[in-house]
This record gives structure tokens, sequence and C-alpha cells, in this order.
């Protein structure tokens, strides 16, 4: 058996008021209610302050970056296989094709000059709004 300690204390009459409506429920008491009510308080004064104020700010913090760390490794992940891809389709270049080379380097510059106006502009290529990113 529990040992159990007996306390006085004296209530507000509204709180001593709502403390007997309780407890006149089926299977309900005094001594129960108010040992639930201490505990739970002495639990929550106990947690650390910090938790209190900024726990529920870092669990959505720890969330978000979650979800940026997915849609980063979906990111690579089709860079990758787009790369290889093109890779594997395209024939290297011959060792004196200078024609071939100018036409790769103004290709590249292009796709360098549209990722620039695509960062610049804030659009994306891949947004909430497919309207927005013709």
């Amino acid at each position: 058996m529990v040992d159990k300690i007996r306390h006085q204390l004296f209530l507000p009459k509204p709180l001593s008021d709502r403390l007997e409506a309780l407890a006149a429920k089926p299977g309900a008491s005094k001594s129960a209610i108010l040992a639930d009510a201490v505990t739970a308080w002495l639990n929550r004064r106990g947690a650390s302050e910090l938790d209190d104020r900024f726990g529920l700010r870092l669990d959505r913090m720890t969330n978000a970056l979650g979800r940026i760390e997915r849609n980063d490794h979906i990111l690579l992940e089709s860079l990758a296989l787009f790369v290889r891809y093109e890779l594997a389709i395209h024939a290297p270049l011959a060792e004196n094709d200078e024609a071939g080379r100018a036409i790769a380097r103004k290709r590249f510059e292009a796709f360098v000059a549209q990722v620039a106006r695509q960062i610049a502009t804030g659009r994306r290529t891949f947004g909430a709004n497919p309207e927005d990113n013709r």
C-alpha cells in the first residue's frame, strides 16, 4: 500500500464548489482529483522553461528542415540521373572538334544565363502554379 500523508488546505469558495461538483461524479474523489492536479502542476513546473517556450517552435523547425532535406535528396538524385542519362546518350566530342566545343560552350552559357534569370526573378521551374513557369 502506498503511504499517504494528510494535508489540510484552504480553497476559495468558487474553487471548492467546483471540486465538490467534480467529486460528486461516480468513481471520483476529492483526494484523487487534487492529487492528479498537484502532480500535473508539479510536472509542468519541473519541465524546462526553454522547452515550454521554444519546444513547439523547434518541433516545427525540425519538421521543416526534414522536408528541405528530403527535397534536396530528390533534387540531387534527379540531377545525378539526368547527368548520367545525358552522358550515356551523347558521344564524347572528338579531340579536334572545335565547332562542337563552340556549340557546347554556347549551350552551357545559355543554360547558366537561364538559371541566373530564374533565380533573379524568383521563378521556379517546378512551382505551385505551372502557369507562372512559362
